[in-house]
């Protein structure tokens, strides 16, 4: 089968729960997953009440069984691009297939880009950390050192501040104004000038920051905000691009509060579209994008369906008809 009602690109959490909602619609839905979660490195989810812990991989699991459970396709594969043929969208993997649908929902989620600092990249997930809702109790009481990247690296150490009464500031590129630097300093957050060099990694663990002119500042545990920027390219064809963050953190695709994008028929849920969210949050944005995308679908075949019974000999009405009827076969209904 390649005519789906929906395909959905993306599956983590928020592309899993769209499907699983729309699958349980009793919508043909197929999700496109490339294998390459944002969450891999580590090593349980946190934030999500009753999953506390699980490994990301072990949550995906189960929740793509959930998915086939109710009648939905899981397809290993990376989109490669997307184009519109007339009222459907034709989906084109890079190994060649193409996969048609009538409503698409993105779920990509983000690429962490990490400054270009030595040892970062390898310790990413481990005492390389980004988020206190995600790491920080695991890291509570450590020798944290924020690393200065951008407009809310202040913020972010002001959140470890709240898990460690040792928290160092490293200004590497973006030293704070005056006004950030009494805040810091009033919470007890030493403030450390001079771009930083690289992380010094001893048995499989950071021991120490290391700045350009060589000085060793000891620390465990490195907090740094990324880049983040959306999985979004193969939308190019469509018109849709990343846009700059409003808070100027990357890039992400704009949509309303429901998901829908400028473009009629794309969704948009989780980190793609909402560079912050976590787990539980993305989730949820799946299922209210699935709930919006089977509702469209409904009013649009309800439209149709009106025009039949209105005109019943017309050959527009009995092809429409004969499309809706076939959607109910796939369907058993």
């Amino acid at each position: 089968m390649t005519e789906y009602d929906v395909v959905v690109i993306g599956g983590g959490a928020a592309g899993l729960n769209g499907a699983l909602l729309l699958a349980r619609s009793r919508r043909s839905v197929v999700v496109v997953d490339s294998g390459r979660p944002r969450n891999a490195p580590a090593e349980g989810v946190h934030g999500l009440l009753g999953r506390e812990g699980t490994p990301p991989a072990e949550l995906l699991a189960r929740g793509r069984d959930e998915v086939v459970g109710y009648g939905g396709e899981i397809l290993p594969g990376e989109v490669a691009d997307v184009t519109r043929d007339g009222a459907r969208f034709v989906v084109a993997l890079t190994d060649g297939r193409t996969l048609s649908a009538r409503r698409l929902l993105v779920a990509t989620g983000l690429v962490d880009e990490l400054p270009d600092i030595a040892g970062l990249r390898e310790r990413w997930g481990k005492d390389v950390v980004h988020c206190p809702y995600c790491h920080g109790w695991e890291v509570r009481d450590e020798a944290i050192g924020v690393l200065a990247t951008g407009p809310m690296s202040v913020h972010q150490a002001q959140l470890f501040r709240q898990l460690s009464a040792d928290v160092t500031f490293f200004s590497h590129t973006a030293p704070p104004s005056a006004e950030q630097a009494e805040e810091l300093a009033a919470r007890g957050v030493r403030v450390v000038a001079g771009e930083v060099a690289g992380v010094v990694v001893e048995d499989d663990r950071i021991t120490g920051v290391r700045l350009a002119d060589g000085t060793v500042v000891a620390r465990t545990v490195v907090a740094v905000a990324t880049r983040m920027v959306a999985r979004a390219g193969f939308l190019t064809g469509l018109g849709l691009h990343p846009v700059p963050h409003p808070m100027g953190v990357g890039e992400h695709l704009p949509a309303d509060p429901a998901g829908r994008t400028d473009v009629p028929g794309v969704w948009v849920a989780g980190n793609v579209t909402d560079l912050s969210a976590q787990v539980g949050p993305s989730a949820a944005a799946g299922a209210g994008a699935g709930a919006q995308i089977n509702a469209d679908l409904v009013a649009e075949e309800t439209k149709a369906a009106v025009a039949a019974y209105r005109d019943p000999f017309s050959a527009r009405s009995e092809a429409r008809v004969s499309e809706l009827v076939l959607g109910d076969r796939r369907h058993g209904v």
